[in-house]
Parts: C-alpha cells; sequence; structure tokens
C-alpha cells in the first residue's frame, strides 16, 4: 500500500487515511464553494423562472376575477332587465284586463239601448 491511502491508527484508537483527510481539509470546501455557486445560479435562474411564472399566473387569475366581475353584473344587469320587462308584462296584461272590463262594460250598455 502507498504511503498516502495507508491507514494509520491513533493514539486514540480510531483508523485514519492520510490522503483523503489531506484532501478532505484542501479540496472539499473548494468544491463545495464552486458546487453553491452553480447551485445558486441555478437556484437564482430557477427562482427567477417561478417568478415569471408565479406573475402569469397571478395575472391570469387578476384577469379571470375581472372577467368573473364583468360577467355577473352583467347577469344582474339582465336579471334586472328581466324583471323589468315581467312587470311591464304584468302590467300591460293588466291594463288589458281593465280595458276588456271597459269594453264589455260599454257595450253591455249599447246592448241594453
Amino acid at each position: 500500500m502507498s504511503r498516502a491511502c495507508r491507514r494509520e491508527t491513533r493514539g486514540d484508537g480510531m483508523k485514519v487515511t492520510n490522503s483523503f483527510k489531506k484532501f478532505g481539509v484542501i479540496a472539499l470546501p473548494a468544491l463545495l464553494i464552486a458546487g453553491c455557486s452553480q447551485l445558486s445560479a441555478e437556484d437564482r435562474a430557477t427562482l427567477a423562472e417561478i417568478r415569471a411564472t408565479s406573475q402569469e399566473a397571478k395575472d391570469e387569475a387578476m384577469q379571470a376575477a375581472a372577467d368573473a366581475r364583468a360577467a355577473r353584473e352583467a347577469a344582474e344587469a339582465a336579471q334586472d332587465s328581466a324583471a323589468a320587462s315581467e312587470r311591464a308584462a304584468e302590467q300591460a296584461a293588466a291594463d288589458a284586463r281593465a280595458a276588456e272590463e271597459r269594453s264589455s262594460r260599454m257595450f253591455e250598455k249599447s246592448m241594453q239601448k
């Protein structure tokens, strides 16, 4: 076995590998920094994409809410118009009944003469 990969027993009984220990002390922080900066860039890109998608969804939801309000207002206006038309039809029917009664009375009076 080479010295770099040789396991040694320390005074406390733990076995360590010199090469891995040295590599970990020197290279691991550099790898972590490089990895974190890469992940950070990827995370920033992902976050920007999520923000854009979130904003699009928010805009679409706001537009859908505005459309729903407009549809509700149109439905209420149509309902009001239908109610007004119904009242007008009822009034016209009442006027027609009253006119028919008057014409019947006039006809009866004319027949009695």
